[in-house]
């Protein structure tokens, strides 16, 4: 699933490609949508909430979608070929005199008004890309469970927005902290906070994600996905393991000697299938 960063750019570009202008098209390729007509209305604005896009139009709707694993908006000069996936992958079309958005395999498309936008937003956390961002609500949601472990706490949409499974694993691994430390044994909490909102705010505005200050290839992260190679500090074979329970488990990458501490007994896991290649 895309983290924070990823979702904040695509907004970006949808907003800077569609805002002000026009529909000329308007197709919702979903059942309950499908009869809908937007053309004529004029996009407003984007805007990222966490890993939720927010697309406003002109006459008080908003357009809810969400990437999740496989969903993606691309961006056409008309008369340019769309190559994002085959046509029955379309689920949103938005055309205007000047570019086509299409998006696919989106798995979340709902219309809803936009004064009621927190229905569909409304349990998010608060969100780490936000110039608002509240550290305070941050640390007291993730306080109110106390014996959970932090690595999943940090993955948890109503505690904190934006944190994916990358920016977890390098914000713990730079914090020294143990993925399966439970929250109320973190000893200074709002920094892990600060540390995962500086690492998504330095990456918002590009296509790559580098948390190494090296943007090499192979380079560019500490721990995540680079299972039993040798951490970049300390020399330890990074491990690797599954943490939560299904389907909301995720791999967790760390340095047990660089964030000693609490660990599952089954310790490492196999490079994820299809992974990029990572060197030391």
């Amino acid at each position: 699933m895309p983290e924070g960063d990823t979702v904040w750019l695509v907004a970006r570009r949808l907003d800077e490609a569609l805002s002000g202008h026009a529909l000329t098209r308007a197709d919702l390729r979903v059942p309950s949508l499908a009869t809908t007509d937007l053309t004529g209305r004029r996009v407003l604005t984007t805007v990222a909430r966490g890993k939720h896009l927010l697309t406003r139009i002109d006459g008080g709707l908003t357009l809810h979608t969400h990437l999740r694993m496989d969903g993606m908006w691309h961006l056409y000069r008309p008369g340019v070929r769309w190559h994002g996936g085959p046509e029955h992958q379309i689920r949103v079309l938005l055309t205007t005199s000047e570019w086509d958005a299409v998006g696919y395999r989106l798995p979340v498309v709902e219309l809803v008004e936009t004064a009621l936008e927190q229905a569909a937003v409304g349990h998010l956390g608060p969100d780490l890309l936000d110039p608002a961002f509240d550290l305070d609500e941050a640390v007291r949601r993730l306080c109110a469970d106390p014996d959970r472990e932090i690595g999943q706490a940090l993955l948890d949409q109503r505690n904190l927005a934006g944190i994916g499974n990358l920016y977890k694993a390098e914000s713990l691994f730079l914090a020294g902290i143990s993925p399966w430390t439970p929250v109320g044994a973190v000893d200074d909490l709002p920094a892990l906070v600060m540390t995962a909102r500086r690492l998504l705010d330095l990456n918002k505005g590009r296509a790559a994600q580098i948390t190494t200050g090296d943007d090499r290839t192979g380079y560019d992260h500490w721990v995540f996905e680079r299972t039993r190679r040798r951490c970049r500090r300390c020399g330890t074979a990074v491990r690797a393991a599954m943490q939560g329970q299904a389907p909301y488990d995720r791999i967790t990458y760390w340095c047990p000697t660089c964030q000693p501490g609490a660990a599952p007994q089954a310790s490492s896991a196999p490079p994820i299938r299809g992974a990029r290649p990572r060197g030391y």
